[in-house]
């Protein structure tokens, strides 16, 4: 270890430790240094990453480990380290300020501050000396601290604009007048449909141009928008876009799981972290997908991530950790790539066959840069149907030996250097992954998934409620900390909301109603329909922003629209609805025009629209319909059943029991067809 310890060495974030014995004198996000910056009258500096950022280790390495550059810092600054992960919420408003300040944001983010917590400057990745159009670390440090000492006036007014503005852009949700619900037509949802089907490459899947993200909100509305109207274009640019992924180096092909974004239109080379919110969002698109078209292929895929995440993502204690970095042993990609004599020697006679099938060539598909040299990432160019036939080969034969030549793969990769891992569990990204689990075994039946959604839930209870009432973000060895985010809780009251789905059992419901009105109590904007990031007890913030945006994970306030709208028929809850109804007015003109951006917005509106089906069982066999009812794609739906005499205080279960018999209820608006007296009756309905 490093002789030189500084303040984060007492964190558990292993990004924050990454940076424990840099030669900076890093503080954590907290009181002290916030005082010491007021004390010493200081501007302070910000820098914000994560564990599995690339572009943050390559700044660590060339100016935060650099002991001339060190003493610039700690001369002149005070300095904080904050994993965004940890704190999403500070993150959010200091990334709108540099976004502001300067058109583009990213990470890692650098922000200066006055001593009163207020931005007046910042940047994302700052090279050790000029280059690519932008000024030395060293020349920045050197230039902000002459500002402050000598345009100090300067730099407050600048303060006071920029915070100004982050206040302004935060003052969206008033009512307006003469708002009504005209948006809410089937119109409306094609017009969606069109704008995204605009953006779409049609020969490579996904939407837009390199660097290509998974888009999983807008395949999971084009999927459900075929379901619902036949739309053609619609499903085949969802089933395009996944395809497409699962055959490139986006998926992992030996190992299994998602990387982070393809930094080409073919899906080829990934930015090789591996979130976890990622995999649980694309395991719940791939879940409909499957429920649609039945493909073996996406259930092969969902099975491998899962198999994937329980092997190298998952904690002894039950809760999964976050990510996994792109490099080892210092190299973007190191292990996961390939070396065309390596598969000859390890796959022998089973070579020429997986070669021709995942393009693997002597002289490679991919290089990192120019002083490394070309490697192979695994990439199936063509389906397993085609490849066969072409070959003359047995469907079966083909998998058979190219699953033998994975598995040979997987074992010999397992003793490389592995990806340093994130190990702390996120509330917010584990309920996504709950949800995930819950949407896997309603399409493939399996009982081992049902299993993983309540022992992944069961853990969450227990390591994040923080024992009055209330809960906490994240969570590692044993220790919880940080009030719980918008995210984390409307991602929680979704996942109570499946669980009870796929188990029949009311109690996760009342826990998502209990959570909801907590929700309400402490993150519920007073003045409108919207919800605040952060809880009202919240005190170390310069504004309480309300997110809205889908971005790589759901807008907190888009979960929550969809819970209300859920939980309102659940409950018979009218001012939920109407308070969902009003989120959605407030957005339309956004959610139609940049569908992209509102992807879960969208499919809200969509669920909105569509009536949702009210589906009820009530009777001895309840239980055992819940599978063959859920492995139906039947997207917009209630579902709710009871085995026993139910509890009050479920409107679509009252007055419903009948002793020693099992009856079926299709639903609109508490408005039901006869009762049928048959699964097989049902299932013909529905």
């Amino acid at each position: 270890m490093a002789a030189y310890s500084n303040q984060l060495i007492h964190e558990n974030s292993p990004y924050l430790l990454q940076h424990a014995h840099n030669p900076v004198d890093w503080y954590p996000w907290g009181e002290e240094a916030l005082q010491k910056a007021k004390l010493e009258d200081k501007p302070i500096l910000v820098s914000i990453g994560y564990a599995a950022c690339h572009w943050c280790h390559v700044m660590e390495r060339e100016s935060f480990e650099n002991p001339d550059t060190a003493a610039i810092m700690n001369a002149h600054f005070v300095n904080i380290k904050i994993d965004r992960e940890e704190r999403p919420d500070l993150d959010h408003i200091y990334m709108d300020a540099v976004q502001a300040m300067t058109g583009s944001g990213g990470w890692p983010l650098n922000v200066f501050l006055l001593p009163d917590g207020r931005p007046f400057y910042g940047g994302t990745y700052f090279p050790p000396v000029k280059a690519f159009n932008r000024s030395s670390w060293r020349e920045v440090l050197q230039g902000v601290h002459q500002a402050f000492v000598q345009k100090r006036h300067e730099l407050e007014a600048q303060a006071t604009n920029l915070t100004e503005h982050l206040k302004q852009s935060n003052g969206f949700g008033f009512a307006k007048q003469g708002a009504h619900d005209s948006f809410m037509q089937q119109d409306t949802l094609a017009t969606i449909a069109q704008n995204l089907l605009r953006n779409a490459d049609t020969q490579w899947g996904g939407f837009g141009r390199a660097p290509k993200f998974p888009q999983t909100f807008s395949i999971t509305f084009l999927l459900r928008h075929y379901h619902f109207t036949g739309d053609q274009a619609a499903l085949d640019q969802a089933l395009l876009s996944l395809d497409k992924m699962n055959a490139g180096g986006l998926y992992d092909q030996v190992g299994g799981g998602f990387a982070r974004y393809s930094t080409d239109n073919e899906w080829l080379a990934p930015h090789f972290e591996k979130m976890l919110y990622d995999n649980a969002l694309l395991l719940s698109a791939l879940a409909e997908a499957y429920q649609l078209t039945k493909r073996d292929e996406y259930a092969r895929v969902m099975r491998q991530t899962v198999e994937f995440l329980e092997r190298e993502m998952k904690d002894v204690a039950g809760g999964f950790w976050s990510a996994l970095d792109a490099d080892s042993e210092g190299e973007e990609g190191k292990y996961y790539t390939w070396q065309y004599d390596e598969i000859q020697s390890l796959l022998g006679e089973d070579a020429a066959v997986f070669c021709a099938y995942f393009d693997v060539r002597p002289e490679g598909n991919w290089q990192h840069d120019a002083s490394h040299p070309a490697v192979t990432i695994l990439f199936a160019q063509k389906g397993m149907e085609t490849f066969a036939r072409e070959r003359g080969m047995e469907m079966k034969d083909l998998q058979s030996l190219l699953d033998r030549c994975l598995q040979t793969l997987l074992a010999y990769r397992q003793a490389r250097v592995r990806p340093q891992t994130d190990d702390k569990v996120l509330l917010g990204w584990n309920a996504l992954l709950i949800k995930a689990f819950c949407k896997v075994y309603a399409a493939l039946g399996d009982v081992r998934f049902r299993s993983l959604a309540t022992e992944t839930l069961a853990f969450a209870e227990g390591a994040f409620a923080n024992g009055q009432g209330g809960w906490l973000h994240t969570w590692k060895g044993g220790q919880a900390k940080i009030p719980a985010f918008l995210d984390d809780l409307a991602y929680l009251v979704d996942a109570y909301i499946h669980v009870q789905e796929i188990t029949g059992n009311v109690q996760y419901l009342k826990k998502a109603k209990a959570l909801t009105e907590q929700i309400l109590a402490n993150f519920g904007d007073t003045e409108t329909a919207f919800f605040f990031y952060t809880s009202e007890n919240q005190s170390d913030i310069i504004v309480r922003k309300k997110e809205v945006y889908d971005g790589a994970t759901p807008s907190g306030n888009a979960v929550m629209a969809q819970n209300l709208l859920y939980l309102s028929l659940i409950f018979n809850l009218p001012e939920w609805h109407e308070r969902a109804m009003t989120m959605l007015r407030q957005l339309s003109q956004a959610i139609v025009k940049h569908p992209g951006s509102f992807g879960v917005w969208a499919i809200a509106l969509q669920w909105q629209v569509q009536e949702p089906l009210e589906l009820v069982v009530v009777g001895k066999e309840a239980l055992m319909a819940i599978h063959p009812i859920l492995e139906r794609y039947i997207p917009c739906k209630v579902f709710q059943l009871a085995g026993e005499m139910p509890e009050h205080g479920f409107p679509l279960l009252e007055g419903r029991w009948q002793e020693g018999k099992t009856s079926y209820y299709l639903c609109r608006q508490y408005s039901c067809q006869a009762p049928v007296d048959t699964l097989e009756a049902f299932l013909a309905i529905v």
